[in-house]
């Protein structure tokens, strides 16, 4: 019978024993934190710049008025298509809301774009260039995570030089145009800071009046005007640096 009881006690001490270990906290160390991945935002001011190719048009109508020609007025039309490098620099700002992504931004390029045309009725011709561009634009698109595709659309500048030039003479009239600019890109971050993008836009520079050659036509009871429609597309490659957000402030509770 003692024997019994005492078997008994000794396992009633090791139970109690087991289930008070298994109640003490454990020693060993907590698994180590990993953060999770940062979420990829477009949000930033960033600059960089653009290299690519820009083909024009530019119909050109001249109208010739001469009292002592036989044909006292007459009027011809011939077309002009400038093509050229075209390259800069851009600056601008985006704003992302959920996948929703909208900024602005300027661009100014430096362009190789000229070409000569000539009106063999009149025998007369005119090389038009256009050295420098420059534009102000909205955009706004759809965030991929890591891809922005976007439109963008604003106004447009550049400046014309217009070299006319008969068998006797030459007269140069050079001007800055306004007008609009629409087009659409595909932009991929390569990091949290630099991106690279693709970018087509459309620019149309409205109809415009040059009057050539009026120190010695007018004089003589001529005239002379030329009038143009330039309109330009233009497809550039481009990279850019997205300066990094300030961190929000800390928020400190208040009891």
């Amino acid at each position: 019978m003692r024997r019994q009881l005492f078997l008994t006690s000794v396992g009633a001490i090791a139970l109690t024993g087991s289930a008070f270990a298994a109640d003490l906290p454990s020693r060993a160390p907590p698994p180590a934190y990993v953060p999770p991945a940062p979420i990829f935002s477009w949000t930033g001011l960033y600059l960089g710049a653009q290299v690519g190719y820009a083909w024009d048009t530019d119909p050109s109508n001249v109208t010739l008025s001469s009292p002592a020609a036989i044909i006292p007025f007459s009027t011809t039309s011939f077309g002009n298509s400038p093509g050229g490098v075209i390259g800069g620099a851009h600056i601008g700002y985006n704003l992302q809301i959920n996948q929703w992504v909208a900024g602005l931004e300027g661009t100014v390029d430096a362009t190789s774009i000229n070409q000569s045309a000539t009106d063999f009725f009149n025998n007369f011709g005119v090389r038009t260039a256009t050295p420098l561009q420059g534009s102000i634009r909205a955009r706004a698109g759809v965030a991929l995570d890591r891809i922005l595709i976007y439109a963008t659309g604003g106004a447009a500048f550049t400046g014309i030089r217009d070299n006319y030039f008969v068998p006797a003479a030459t007269d140069t009239i050079s001007k800055t145009r306004g007008g609009w600019t629409v087009g659409g890109g595909l932009e991929y971050a390569l990091t949290n800071n630099w991106s690279v993008r693709a970018e087509y836009r459309y620019s149309d520079f409205g109809h415009y009046n040059d009057f050539p050659f009026v120190t010695f036509v007018v004089p003589a009871g001529n005239s002379l005007t030329v009038q143009h429609h330039l309109t330009e597309s233009q497809a550039q490659v481009g990279v850019s640096y997205k300066f990094d957000s300030p961190a929000p402030a800390p928020v400190v509770a208040k009891y």
